[in-house]
């Protein structure tokens, strides 16, 4: 029954069509009206947002509870089978507990990106007013990116070896989270920059808002689209660790592809939420990467121990448990030295 797609691409290009149109369109409404002319985002901004972008994921979960409810115990492919109607019902209730699972995954996981964005944003001066537009085309890269990465994660994952390669390797990253020392983020060492630099002259200033730039009929870039690939690069890197763990979760490609999605869209409002206060939550990187141990045990041995199928509340509760420890400790518990933790990623993404 495992190797039946409940959402199978062939039936359900339309809605990938849709719901990639629907999310260009929130895209739109952002910069266009939203955010149309750059300016600093405040807390209470922020906050608006990341609640908005939180709920829609909710909606999103809830209604697709609900049409799988409907959908699969008429499906004939479950029918032939042998499923009955209650046990497609209960596939349907678990179908949307993956999803609301892998979407908390990968937004905990976003937050080792706010980390990168400070240091980004810092290391270049970018200014405040014009973080968002950054973010903004940041992410709609990175989209992009996670879409490439998911259809290749797909595909890879139906090699019963790719299992064990995936799940070792996000064991030997929360491993390397936990003990590894952290090395401090040089945007000046990335290779994307140094080339990026040899292709497109850089000037020193900044030109508004604008990525580009046309000095003495030579077209330039600004230090903000030097910022933006840095930026872009470190999402291709913690792409590495987040795909392969929406894929612990669950193996249909549908809610990889939403709960990732979701994520992603919800990340600058979160930064600006959370940019000022990430710094205390020096407990986090240490819940994200025993959250990387357990899913990878997961994808690799607990399945299998459980005939197939972690149970998936377990899994949700585990998660919960271990991310919701590390921020209560960061609070509860007061730095020896009685100073601040430095801001930098926690994975070290460069």
């Amino acid at each position: 029954m495992q190797t039946i797609s409940l959402f199978p691409f062939a039936d359900y290009w339309w809605f990938y069509g849709l719901f990639t149109l629907g999310v260009f369109g929130l895209l739109a409404l952002d910069l266009g009206v939203f955010h149309r002319k750059a300016h600093d985002v405040s807390y209470k901004e922020a906050l608006g947002w990341t609640v908005g972008w939180c709920a829609l994921a909710l909606m999103f979960c809830f209604g697709l509870w609900r049409y799988a409810e409907w959908k699969l115990p008429q499906d004939p492919r479950l029918i032939a089978a042998g499923m009955t109607a209650a046990e497609a019902t209960g596939l349907a209730r678990q179908t949307a507990l993956e999803f609301l699972t892998g979407y908390v995954v990968e937004l905990s996981l976003s937050v080792d990106n706010i980390f990168v964005f400070i240091v980004v944003f810092t290391f270049f001066g970018v200014p405040s007013q014009y973080q968002h537009r950054v973010l903004f085309f940041g992410i709609l890269g990175a989209l992009l990116f996670r879409v490439l990465f998911i259809s290749l994660g797909a595909v890879l994952m139906k090699f019963h070896w790719v299992i064990w390669v995936f799940g070792g390797f996000l064991v030997l990253t929360g491993l390397k989270i936990l003990f590894a020392p952290e090395k401090p983020m040089d945007p000046e060492r990335n290779p994307l920059l140094r080339l990026l630099r040899k292709i497109v002259p850089i000037t020193t200033r900044f030109e508004g808002q604008k990525f580009l730039v046309m000095e003495n009929g030579v077209r330039h870039g600004t230090p903000l689209l030097v910022a933006l690939a840095a930026i872009e690069f470190s999402d291709i890197i913690f792409a590495v660790d987040s795909v392969p763990a929406i894929f612990a979760i669950t193996k249909e490609p549908l809610v990889v592809f939403t709960s990732n999605i979701f994520a992603i869209l919800g990340l600058r409002s979160m930064f600006f939420l959370l940019a000022g206060i990430v710094h205390k939550f020096r407990f986090l990187k240490y819940g994200l990467g025993l959250v990387l141990i357990f899913v990878g045990l997961k994808m690799a041995w607990l399945n299998e121990l459980f005939g197939g199928k972690f149970p998936i509340t377990w899994s949700l509760g585990i998660i919960a448990a271990l991310l919701g420890g590390s921020v209560a400790a960061s609070w509860l518990i007061p730095p020896k030295n009685g100073g601040v933790t430095p801001t930098k990623p926690a994975a070290g993404a460069a």
